[in-house]
C-alpha cells in the first residue's frame, strides 16, 4: 500500500525554513552592519589610539632639574652626569640575589648597593628599573658592555644626578630629592603626575621641595615607531624636554658659612635677616647634614646615624624648633605696657631681688635685685622684678592680645614648608590644649613666669625675628623670605619675589622710641656692652637666657651639676645700624648658658661681616665657639682676602667650583 503525500503541506514546511535562514542571515548581515559602524565610527578614536600606541611607543625625556644659586651667584645646587646599573625585575630571567651575585663579579657592588636595592625594589612596581649601582666607572662600564648578552633584564643607562657641591652647607635651607614614593605619586594632580612621567625622584625637603615646581622643569617626548618586537625603527617626532629655573636665594653663602663656623659642634638656630625687605641673609640651624647622603637613597647605616642622633641633625631648628624666649621677650612686654598704658616710661619700681606672689617668692636674677628700676633700666640690666609685676598687671589675655599682632605664636609665612607655630599662651589656648578640668583652668600664678619669657611662652627663632624687625621698621611687619628671584632657562627673565606684602601694626611712634633706645642701651651700658665695645656703628640689642630645667625655690642653679641638655638656652636678638637698620638677627646656643656670652658674640661677628666688609681671624673663631670671646680678639680679615673653601682640606667641594670668598 503506497503513501499518499500531502505536497501542500511539504512546501509550506519548505517556505518556512526559507523564511527562517533568510531572517537569520538577514539578521547576522545586520548585526555585522551594526558592528562596523559601531567600530569604525563610534569607537574609531579609541581603537585608531590603540593601534598607534601598538606601532608606537612614547619614550619620556626627562628635564635638567633647575639650579639653586645663593644671591651673589655661588651654586648650592646642580646636576652632573653618570651611568647607572639597573635592574628590571620583570625582565630578569634568574632569581634577583643570584643576578646580583652574577653582577658582583663584574661591577663591584657592595653591601649597602644590595640593601638599597632591596628597598628601593620594594617601593617600586616590577616592571621598574631600579639601579644596582650608580655612578660606574668608565673600566666597569666597558667590563659589563662586553658581557651584557648574559644578563637580560640588566642595562646601563646614563641618569641625571642631584650635587651639593658644599655638602652640609645650609643643608636645612636647600633641602634635598629622593625617590618618589607611592605617597608623593597620590598626591599629584593628573597633570602633574603626567609630567613626572619617568622622573624617579622629587623635592623632599627645604627649598628642593617648595619650589619642586619651578625646578623640576617641563618633561619632553620621543614618539618612536616599533616593530612587532617592540625594537625601535625610527623617531616620528619629538618634544623636547624644559629644564628647571634657575632659584635664586637671598641667602648669602659665606655668611652662612660664617655663622656655622662660630656654631662649631654646639647646637642651635640663628636667622640672619634685611629687615626691610625681608630677605633671609642666613638660616642656620645645627649640626646640620650631608643631602648628598639622600641622592641616590641613603643606606641604612647613615640613615639610623643622622635618626638616632640625640643631636637630630634632621632637625630644621631655624624652621620647626621652638624655645621659650628668655628675656628677648621683656622689650616686647615693655611695648605692650606702653601700649596700654600700665606703665609710662619714667614710672619706677624697687626691686629687692625678688617678687612676692602669693606664697612663692619669684627670684629675680641678680641677688640682692637692680634697686629703683624704670623701663629703661628694667631693659638694659634685664630686670626680671619689673616683669614679674608686669606680667601680673597686664594678665595673660592682654599679654596674648598684645603679643599676637607682632607675630608671636603665628607662621611667619617663610617660603618653605614646615614651619612651627609655637604657643602664646591665653586662657582659652589652655582650654583647648587639655583635656582635664583641673588642667584646663588658668592660675594666676602661671602669669608671672610669662612677662621673663619663661612658663608656656614657646616660640620659633623666625617668631622672635620678625618682632624685632617690626620694632626697628617703626610698626611694619615684613613676611621673611629665602627665595629672592627665579630665572626663566629659556628667556632668561628674572621674577623678582623680593617685594613681599608689608603689614602695619597699631603702635604709637613715641612708644617704639622708647623701646629702640632701650635696646641701643644694652648693647652700649647694658648685658651685651662688652660684646659691642669699640664697635664703628651703633647697634641695638637684647640678650636672653631661657630656662630648661626649673630649680626648686630654695635651689641654686648651678650648671656643673646638671645634664648638658638640661641647661640654659643662651638667646640673642640685635639690628644695625640702630638708626637706619641693614640686618637683624636672632639667634639660640643650646645648653650653652647666658646669653650676653655665648650668643651676643656671633651677633658681633655677623654686623662686622656684614656692615664692614670683616672676616673674623681662626683664632677669633675658635674663641667663639667654646664661649670664650666677649669681645674681638687677633686680627680680623678683609673678606677679599680670603679664599675658601682651602685647598688643603680634603673634604672641600672640587676646585672648578667657586671660591665662596672671591
Amino acid at each position: 500500500m503506497s503513501l499518499i503525500r500531502n505536497v501542500e503541506m511539504d512546501v509550506r514546511r519548505f517556505r518556512g525554513r526559507i523564511y527562517t535562514v533568510t531572517l537569520i542571515v538577514l539578521l547576522a548581515f545586520l548585526f555585522l552592519i551594526f558592528r562596523l559602524t559601531y567600530l569604525q565610527i563610534w569607537r574609531y578614536q579609541d581603537l585608531n589610539e590603540q593601534a598607534e600606541s601598538n606601532r608606537t611607543a612614547i619614550v619620556p625625556i626627562v628635564p635638567n632639574r633647575g639650579v639653586i644659586m645663593d644671591r651673589n651667584g655661588v651654586v648650592l645646587a646642580t646636576n652632573y652626569s653618570a651611568y647607572t646599573l639597573e635592574i628590571t625585575p620583570s625582565k630578569a630571567q634568574l632569581p634577583i640575589d643570584e643576578l646580583i651575585d652574577r653582577l658582583s663579579e663584574i661591577v663591584d657592588i657592595q653591601g649597602r648597593d644590595r640593601r638599597r636595592f632591596k628597598k628601593m625594589r620594594e617601593e617600586s612596581k616590577s616592571f621598574d628599573s631600579v639601579p644596582i649601582r650608580t655612578r660606574l666607572t668608565d673600566q666597569e662600564v666597558a667590563r659589563f658592555a662586553a658581557q651584557r648578552f648574559r644578563f637580560p633584564g640588566v642595562e646601563i643607562r646614563a641618569r641625571l644626578f642631584r650635587s651639593y657641591p658644599f655638602n652640609g652647607l645650609a643643608s636645612h635651607v636647600i633641602g634635598y630629592i629622593g625617590r618618589i614614593n607611592q605617597s608623593e605619586k597620590d598626591k599629584l594632580a593628573e597633570n602633574e603626575e603626567a609630567n613626572y612621567r619617568g622622573t624617579d625622584y622629587i623635592g623632599k625637603l627645604g627649598v628642593e621641595q617648595s619650589y619642586e615646581t619651578q625646578l623640576h622643569g617641563i618633561t619632553g617626548v620621543h614618539e618612536m615607531e616599533t616593530s612587532a618586537g617592540g625594537r625601535a625603527v625610527r623617531r616620528l617626532r619629538s618634544s623636547p624636554a624644559t629644564p628647571g629655573n634657575t632659584v635664586v636665594l637671598s641667602l648669602d653663602i659665606k655668611l652662612q658659612k660664617l655663622i656655622e663656623d662660630l656654631y662649631g659642634t654646639r647646637r642651635g638656630a640663628l636667622v640672619a635677616m634685611d629687615p626691610k625687605s625681608g630677605e633671609i641673609l642666613a638660616f642656620v640651624s645645627k649640626p646640620t647634614f650631608d643631602p648628598n647622603l639622600f641622592v641616590e637613597g641613603i643606606d641604612v647605616e647613615n640613615w639610623q646615624a643622622l635618626n638616632d642622633s640625640l643631636d637630630k641633625p634632621l632637625l630644621n631648628r631655624a624652621l620647626r624648633g621652638t624655645y621659650p624666649p628668655g628675656s628677648t621677650y621683656k622689650p616686647f612686654m615693655a611695648l605692650a605696657a606702653l601700649q596700654t598704658g600700665k606703665r609710662t616710661p619714667s614710672q619706677q619700681i624697687f626691686d629687692p631681688g625678688f617678687f612676692m606672689f602669693g606664697n612663692h617668692r619669684f627670684h629675680d636674677d641678680k641677688e640682692g635685685g637692680h634697686g629703683t628700676v624704670d623701663m629703661y633700666k628694667s631693659i638694659v640690666e634685664s630686670c626680671d622684678t619689673y616683669y614679674f609685676m608686669l606680667a601680673r598687671d597686664l594678665g595673660v589675655n592682654e599679654i596674648h592680645d598684645q603679643m599676637q599682632p607682632l607675630g608671636f605664636g603665628q607662621l611667619t609665612g617663610v617660603d618653605i614648608l614646615g614651619e612651627a607655630r609655637g604657643v602664646l599662651p591665653s586662657t582659652e589656648w589652655k582650654r583647648m590644649t587639655y583635656r582635664k578640668p583641673e588642667q584646663q583652668r588658668w592660675y594666676s600664678g602661671e602669669t608671672i613666669s610669662l612677662g621673663i619669657g619663661q612658663g608656656y611662652n614657646n616660640f620659633t627663632i623666625l617668631q622672635i625675628l620678625q618682632a624685632l624687625s617690626t620694632v626697628a621698621n617703626d610698626g611694619v611687619k615684613v613676611r621673611p623670605h629665602l627665595v629672592r628671584e627665579i630665572v626663566d632657562v629659556e628667556t632668561k627673565e628674572r621674577r623678582e619675589l623680593s617685594k613681599q606684602a608689608t603689614e602695619r601694626v597699631p603702635l604709637l611712634q613715641e612708644n617704639i622710641d622708647v623701646i629702640k633706645k632701650a635696646l641701643v642701651g644694652v648693647n652700649i651700658e647694658g648685658t651685651s656692652a662688652t660684646s659691642f665695645a669699640g664697635a664703628t656703628y651703633t647697634s641695638a640689642g637684647k640678650t636672653g637666657t631661657a630656662q630648661v630645667y626649673t630649680v626648686k625655690e630654695n635651689e641654686k642653679y648651678n650648671s656643673n651639676k646638671i645634664d648638658e641638655r638640661m641647661r640654659d638656652h643662651a638667646l640673642f636678638m640685635a639690628y644695625a645700624p640702630a638708626e637706619d637698620p641693614k640686618v637683624a638677627i636672632a639667634l639660640v646656643v643650646e645648653n650653652a648658658g647666658f646669653g650676653a656670652q655665648n650668643a651676643a658674640p656671633i651677633a658681633r661677628r655677623i654686623f662686622d661681616y656684614v656692615l664692614l666688609g670683616q672676616y673674623p681671624s681662626q683664632e677669633d673663631i675658635e674663641a667663639v665657639q667654646k664661649g670664650q670671646a666677649t669681645r674681638p680678639i687677633g686680627k680680623v680679615r678683609e673678606v677679599a682676602k680670603i679664599s675658601w673653601p682651602p685647598k688643603d682640606d680634603p673634604k672641600a667641594p672640587s676646585p672648578d667650583l667657586p671660591a665662596l670668598a672671591q
